[in-house]
């Protein structure tokens, strides 16, 4: 009798030891979604189709897992060499770097793959929990998976290159495991299986760019009607336009007979209809109306502002026609990251805030109202950024007040909190999960009368599958009362060092 023919379904499927884990479970679900055609296999030796490498027999591309190297936040480095990496990896005595290196089990098997076994005594494989605090503890750094990043780490640019871009060309980023499927019985059955397994899929990132003061009034104005509309965003616009979501607030109402050239001595503040056309240039989506300005020359600016927003198709929070709109919080859908603004203005003057009939920013009044909403719409599964107008201090460091207050929105489920009130740049914090930062500074305003009104933040926060996965610190210095520029690298150190020497953990 002839020996009984092997049946061709299901088709076994295994895992390679030296791929994520991630990326098996992936493979798995696949796998178990079509008992038909395929079965698990758990001893990836007995399967008849592998997730593995290259070397695998009939090997087709099934993927790209992408890790990153990065420090803790507080960190003045900006980039490495992946040369440098390697050498550390390797136990070369020479290696640049002079830090440890700190891994997970995972993340070492997959890094093996890549690099083959590490030989370096700086090399460290530690518990995913404590990956953070051991870097601190050890001021070391770390390699991980991008989807396991989190804003209290600062990625650190391979090559030249940022996981937190979109657009990266895996091709030439040197932290990525190209994934293969291979089998040597059955070629037929790897065409069958899904070969796009990722833990960066570009369309699940979302770009979210927050700023400071925009005042186009007084000198900012002047440099405008003398140098262009656009002028003062010539040297960072490309920094605002390239996100998905980019945020100005707005501080100053537009009328169409403000006075020009703009009165220099006068805290009484209106822009020119002609100045939005620098928002419309920046890529504006949505807008702020936390500040203090907004209704200086009575309620009808204010409400005329709101007239050319809605013309450009852009939303707006912290403030509004009445109370009713200014306490609304502003939600933003983009793929699976699902974002509410909020803000609101702690200091007044009391004409500045909205009320049942007229318009202005959103009183912080006793704090309950917001809180409650955040934490509505954390448990409803958005993920909160909240703005505040706080007071003006022009210290880099908050207040105790501003800590308490701040941390409180933190525990009421923000994910950012942000000070708008600032004219000169604060410190940062990490608390309850969120990421707070007390003060970005100006952006378009016209302080140039010391240092510290003329350095500016821009925060560029980045979203990934529902997460807020990091935010990358991006530096500007006030020019000509209104045109910030990229700082150098001297001067981005400078501000740096003197945030972080002011911030917590």
């Amino acid at each position: 009798s002839s020996p009984t023919p092997t049946p061709a379904w299901p088709v076994t499927v295994g895992c390679g030891g030296s791929i994520p884990k991630a990326a098996c479970a992936a493979l798995k679900a696949a796998v178990m979604a079509d008992p038909a055609r395929f079965a698990w296999a758990d001893d990836p030796a007995q399967a008849d189709v592998q997730l593995g490498g290259v070397s695998l027999p009939n090997a087709l591309p099934a993927g790209i897992w992408v890790y990153a190297a990065a420090a803790p936040f507080y960190t003045l480095d900006e980039e490495v060499a992946s040369a440098d990496l390697r050498a550390v990896w390797a136990g070369d005595p020479s290696a640049p770097l002079g830090r440890p290196l700190l891994v997970t089990t995972d993340t070492l098997s997959a890094l093996v793959g890549l690099w083959g076994p590490p030989t370096g005594e700086a090399v460290y494989t530690v518990a995913p929990t404590d990956l953070l605090s051991e870097a601190i503890r050890l001021d070391g750094w770390a390699i991980l998976p991008f989807d396991h990043l989190e804003p209290r780490w600062k990625v650190l640019r391979i090559d030249g290159l940022s996981v937190l871009e979109k657009g990266l060309d895996p091709e030439s980023y040197p932290l990525a495991l190209h994934l293969y499927l291979g089998s040597e019985g059955r070629p037929d059955a790897v065409r069958l299986l899904p070969r796009d397994f990722t833990n960066r899929d570009e369309s699940r990132m979302a770009v979210v760019v927050m700023t400071g003061v925009t005042a186009l009034t007084r000198g900012t104005a002047r440099l405008m009607e003398e140098r262009g509309i656009t002028y003062p965003a010539q040297d960072i616009g490309p920094w605002l336009r390239e996100a998905d979501l980019t945020h100005i607030s707005n501080e100053v109402s537009f009328t169409p007979d403000c006075p020009t050239p703009s009165p220099s001595g006068t805290m009484t503040f209106c822009s020119h209809d002609r100045y939005i056309e620098l928002l419309e240039t920046v890529g504006t989506d949505v807008v702020e109306l936390t500040g203090n300005h907004n209704n200086d020359y009575g309620v009808g600016p204010n409400l005329h502002t709101l007239d050319l927003f809605r013309e450009r198709g852009w939303r707006w929070f912290g403030g509004g026609a009445n109370l009713a709109e200014a306490t609304r919080p502003l939600t933003v859908t983009l793929g699976p990251n699902r974002i509410a603004f909020l803000g609101c203005n702690q200091v007044g003057p009391a004409y500045a805030w909205a009320t049942e009939g007229s318009p202005g920013a959103a009183p912080c009044g006793d704090w309950a109202w917001i809180k409650e909403q955040i934490a509505a719409l954390r448990a409803d599964g958005w993920l909160p950024i909240v703005t505040v107008q706080a007071y003006e201090t022009y210290e880099y460091f908050p207040t105790p007040e501003q800590t308490a207050t701040f941390r409180a929105l933190a525990e009421a489920g923000a994910v950012i909190v942000q000070g708008s009130q600032a004219h000169q740049p604060q410190g940062f914090d990490f608390h309850a999960g969120a990421f707070i930062h007390y003060g970005l500074g100006n952006l378009f305003f016209d302080q140039m009368w010391s240092l510290g009104t003329r350095q500016e933040f821009i925060d560029r926060h980045v979203f990934y599958d529902g997460r807020h996965i990091g935010v990358e610190l991006l530096t500007a210095m006030l020019e000509e009362y209104g045109r910030p520029r990229p700082m150098t690298p001297e001067e981005r150190r400078a501000l740096l060092e003197t945030t972080f020497s002011v911030s917590e953990w």
